[in-house]
């Protein structure tokens, strides 16, 4: 495992499995949970994605990231998909618990913010940061409003993974050979054209942690008599997602409702109006064949999906900031990481928001690599 400068790793024992995290030197552990900030990743990747970010975090905030199970240094116990994504959210509240953390800023990238939009549904949070998070009704399947497609999500889940793909995380490959290479779907997939990091081999090892053992990725299909002809099963981490177990727009509903951040690029391969991971579209687009059409298979309107419920959410009572950035693909913290340290530290109430217009002079530090 590579790590950067000032990054540290450890696993830690709790009730449910072995996690593995990453920490900073010299973070104190008994800081305040208003000043601790717990990062969680999404599919296929791990918390090595989040080491830029966590050495230009301020210092005096403690901050975590989290191996899901399956991905990094995490026990690859098997993912029990029928309770969505609730074996991740226990799993990170069973860390925060044998850390001493009652409470934090939790960032979600991804599934990651399914991850920890559940989790505030089932333990109490301080804020959410969602970053190009998959849709509170889940992924692929549901009309606008969240509704289901099928009875039994034809399309969805760990049937609609590319087998080469999960050969080639199986065999760890870190070479940009084939468009089913981890290297090139992170290229094409996970941030925009014209992204590069002197990193990126930590981001593909990153990816290559994922375990293929059954019952983590990418999960089982059952056969159907829907289009395209299968759909989800019950075990592994894409089913997590299918729209039968999936729903987090309850969050609405909260009592004490934290405040959310939500982040998201416009040039968003995965999580999209128009995603080029969700079957449908892929058929509407002439991709997949044999598409039955728009009035029996739309496209997901994911990106319409979380405005609309996070929109909700404000009218009931919430705190909702939304940043919007031109020309970003999934990956926010990656491609734009001034912007989106600022945002986070924002969410947090670490700094003010700026003033709107703003005054004559702000000085604003830096690091070297933004």
């Amino acid at each position: 495992m590579t790590l950067l400068d000032g990054i540290t790793s450890r696993l830690v024992d709790t009730d449910r499995l072995t996690v593995g995290i990453l920490e900073r030197v010299g973070d104190n552990p008994a800081t305040a949970p208003e000043q601790t900030v717990v990062l969680i990743h999404g599919n296929v990747s791990s918390s090595l994605f989040w080491q830029e970010l966590m050495q230009d975090l301020p210092s005096d905030l403690r901050v975590i990231a989290i191996d899901l199970r399956g991905f990094g240094e995490t026990e690859s116990l098997p993912v029990d998909a029928t309770r969505g994504v609730r074996d991740f959210s226990d799993d990170v509240h069973a860390t925060l618990a044998a850390l001493g953390i009652e409470t934090a800023h939790l960032v979600g990238w991804s599934m990651g913010g399914g991850v920890v939009m559940q989790y505030a549904l089932d333990y109490p949070v301080l804020s959410l940061t969602l970053q190009a998070p998959v849709s509170p009704y889940g992924f692929g399947g549901t009309r606008r409003d969240g509704s289901r497609l099928t009875d039994d999500d034809a399309g969805c889940g760990g049937g609609g993974a590319n087998p080469d793909f999960v050969q080639r995380l199986t065999d760890r490959d870190m070479t940009d050979e084939s468009p089913t290479s981890p290297r090139s779907v992170f290229r094409s997939g996970y941030v925009a054209d014209g992204y590069t990091s002197e990193h990126e081999d930590i981001w593909v090892e990153s990816m290559n942690t994922t375990s293929t053992a059954t019952g983590n990725y990418p999960g089982d299909g059952v056969d159907s008599p829907n289009w395209p002809g299968f759909a989800a099963g019950t075990i592994g981490v894409l089913n997590t997602m299918a729209p039968r177990y999936f729903n987090t727009s309850g969050i609405v509903d909260l009592p004490v409702k934290p405040p959310i951040l939500w982040i998201h690029g416009t040039a968003d391969a995965i999580v999209s109006d128009a995603s080029f991971f969700d079957l449908n579209h892929l058929g509407a687009i002439g991709v997949m064949p044999a598409w039955p059409g728009p009035e029996v298979a739309p496209a997901q309107e994911m990106v319409s999906q979380t405005r609309d419920v996070l929109e909700a959410y404000r009218a009931a009572g919430g705190e909702v900031t939304e940043v919007v950035l031109e020309g970003v693909g999934h990956s926010p913290h990656l491609e734009r990481p001034a912007e989106f340290r600022r945002a986070l530290l924002e969410a947090i109430g670490y700094i003010g928001r700026p003033a709107d217009p703003a005054p004559p002079t702000e000085a604003i530090i830096l690091s070297s690599s933004d």
